[in-house]
């Protein structure tokens, strides 16, 4: 265990942030499992309402620092081609 207290600060931090990560994390997963559930039944009602907020979360997964900007861009190109798709 780390006993200066600049270590015993840096250790809380991470685990600060390694939680908000983590619900970060997982609130983008299940808004795309939504929305892909959505394509895979062919409900383009329910597609359509939950596009712009799946783009949104994955923008703001981007300016949180949970996602790489190019691994953003791709998600959102695969799931906006996917919809375009099912039209």
């Amino acid at each position: 265990m780390a006993s200066h207290k600049s270590a015993l600060k840096s250790i809380k931090q991470i685990k600060k942030r390694t939680e908000q990560n983590q619900v970060h994390t997982s609130r983008l997963r299940h808004q795309i499992r939504k929305f892909r559930a959505a394509l895979t039944a062919k409900d383009k009602a329910a597609a359509t309402a939950l596009l712009k907020p799946t783009v949104t979360l994955i923008d703001h997964s981007v300016h949180k620092g949970v996602l790489h900007p190019n691994t953003a861009a791709r998600y959102k190109s695969r799931l906006t081609l996917a919809f375009n798709a099912l039209a």
